[in-house]
């Protein structure tokens, strides 16, 4: 009976402190909860609220680091490159990229320390091929290009550039500058150091030019989010294969792609969502993991559900990988600025037709624009500066891309849009970047939607108001709105000078839809506006346990 007693005790014991400890854990677990957003940390919220999957941008999807390649390597100082004689260097340079690009397998280009002279396009025409300074630092590589491409030959590449911008009229009008000039060629295009494929069309400006695709497969039937789906009339296609997924609206305005697209939202639509009905109105590179009868695996979730009613297919798309450019600097001297749109064509790198690929330590000063991108996937940049005293109109911009991680890019310099996600970009993400002046995380219209920016860091002065138009969205009216649904902003910081301790409301975005604004936090209390619905939280408070959207879905996938 003792024994009985003694036990029974010990049990109510036991089950008080358990009891206990499972208290204390629940209301652990709570206060965690409280410095995670909900979208994370709460079903409900998240089942309500898709948040995209953008684990997979970068190079080799995230999955590994960038490579250092150390099999051949070519000198450009054998074939008459030579640093700080001041004497112009692009022809030795041409020589350079010519030798380097007859080595089969991987090759790199080194170039010496000291100052270059650059006065011609060095085109990247093949993969497994790095170019390779000395470093971007004060004893490192510098590439100085000391006139713009508009006294260069005009690019064949991009004669249906300046064909559009003349027979559609487009000017810079500014009377109150005296301005009314046709835009130039280089605004959003070219660069002195150039990748792309041969013969290749890099971007749809005019219908007349459009030929029919190489098609390997249609596809029928698909789930937003997932990596398998139902095709037809496959030809040609095995697994490995690097291909574009392509969805077209050919129902016209009211076109079902364009309710997925903007998720039926009242705001307006450009015409060009429907005008083009050749021209794919969504695009994503995939890689084919398996093949079996009528059902094909990729290795990324798709962007939308694809429904029987939407033509989908699956087509060709020739690029280059295994490309790289890294440790240099790129520097143009002082220029006058004409205006928006009028650039000369002092632009640094322009990435075109490029998979599995990098832009790395790379110091750019001066320039119009620093990279431009087109047509490119699952490329990283990371460890980049803009700088200088002329404004430019883009630092690293993300136009037409897909899964491209632009890392750690300091913005010194004035520019138009620092950071940029353009027409038909899709799953970008600029991940810890900083925007020293004039701040404008913007989106540029084109269907581009699905990109995140993720633990930016933004500093400006705030106006009499005490708004600050954060949010503003650039583009055409006819590719309006300024994104699609699901554009994520994540974790950004805000430094306010002054000594001002108001409260700031950030705007500038009226008419972009369904946004994810999660993690608004500084110096300051804010208060957001963003149009229209769009779902907002966690403002004014610190990020600590998830400062990147990015990182914890990747480690979380690679888990």
């Amino acid at each position: 009976m003792q024994m009985n007693q003694l036990y029974s005790k010990f049990n109510s014991k036991s089950l008080f402190f358990g009891g206990l400890i499972l208290v204390l854990c629940f209301n652990f677990q709570q206060v965690l909860a409280q410095d995670i957003p909900d979208i994370i940390s709460k079903k409900e919220v998240a089942s309500i609220n898709f948040l995209p999957d953008f684990s997979y941008a970068g190079y080799h999807f995230g999955n590994i680091s960038l490579p250092e390649i150390k099999e051949k390597v070519i000198l450009a100082t054998d074939f008459g490159v030579k640093a700080n004689d001041n004497l112009d260097d692009s022809k030795a340079l041409l020589k350079a990229f010519k030798a380097a690009n007859e080595v089969a397998g991987n090759v790199v280009l080194q170039l010496p320390a000291g100052k270059i002279i650059l006065s011609d396009i060095l085109y990247i025409e093949r993969s497994n091929f790095v170019l390779r300074g000395a470093g971007s630092g004060a004893q490192g590589t510098e590439i100085f290009c000391p006139r713009p491409m508009m006294y260069l030959k005009d690019q064949e590449s991009l004669a249906e550039l300046r064909e559009y911008l003349t027979s559609t009229g487009k000017r810079q009008v500014e009377k109150e500058n005296n301005i009314d000039l046709p835009f130039s060629q280089f605004a959003w295009s070219g660069g002195f150091i150039w990748t792309q494929v041969p013969n290749q069309r890099v971007k749809s400006y005019m219908e007349k030019y459009e030929t029919p695709p190489n098609v390997f497969a249609k596809v029928i039937k698909g789930n937003r989010g997932e990596k398998e789906f139902v095709v037809s009339d496959i030809k040609g296609l095995k697994v490995g294969d690097v291909v574009e997924l392509d969805l077209f609206n050919k129902e016209g305005e009211k076109g079902e792609i364009i309710e997925a697209l903007y998720r039926n939202s009242k705001t307006k639509i450009g015409y060009s969502h429907w005008k083009q009905p050749n021209l794919a109105l969504v695009r994503q590179q995939v890689e084919i993991v398996s093949i079996s009868k009528n059902k094909i695996t990729i290795k990324t979730p798709l962007l939308l559900d694809i429904k029987p009613n939407y033509e989908a297919l699956l087509v060709e798309w020739k690029h280059l990988s295994e490309v790289g450019i890294e440790h240099l600097r790129i520097s143009f001297p002082d220029a006058a600025r004409v205006a928006h749109h009028l650039e000369q064509g002092y632009n640094g790198v322009f990435l075109t037709r490029l998979f599995n690929s990098w832009v790395q330590d790379v110091t750019i000063n001066n320039a119009e624009s620093g990279i431009l991108t087109e047509e490119i996937a699952n490329v990283t940049i990371k460890d980049i500066v803009t700088e200088g005293k002329n404004i430019a109109h883009y630092t690293v911009e993300m136009g037409g891309v897909h899964n491209v991680l632009v890392e750690n890019l300091k913005v010194y310099n004035k520019a138009v849009h620092p950071l940029s996600f353009n027409t038909f970009a899709t799953k970008n993400v600029y991940e810890n970047c900083e925007i020293f002046t004039d701040p404008d995380l913007d989106q540029h219209a084109g269907a581009n939607h699905q990109n995140l920016f993720d633990n930016i860091k933004v500093h400006f002065d705030a106006d009499k108001s005490n708004t600050y138009p954060l949010f503003a969205g650039g583009g055409a009216g006819y590719w309006k709105p300024s994104h699609g649904a699901y554009s994520t902003f994540w974790n950004i910081n805000i430094d306010v000078n002054g000594t001002n301790n108001s409260p700031i409301e950030l705007n500038g975005m009226e008419e972009g839809p369904f946004a994810r604004i999660i993690g608004v936090n500084g110096n300051r209390t804010f208060s957001v506006k963003y149009g229209p619905d769009a779902f907002i939280d966690f403002v004014n408070k610190p990020m600590s346990k998830i400062p990147s959207l990015y990182y914890y879905q990747l480690k979380k996938r690679l888990k």
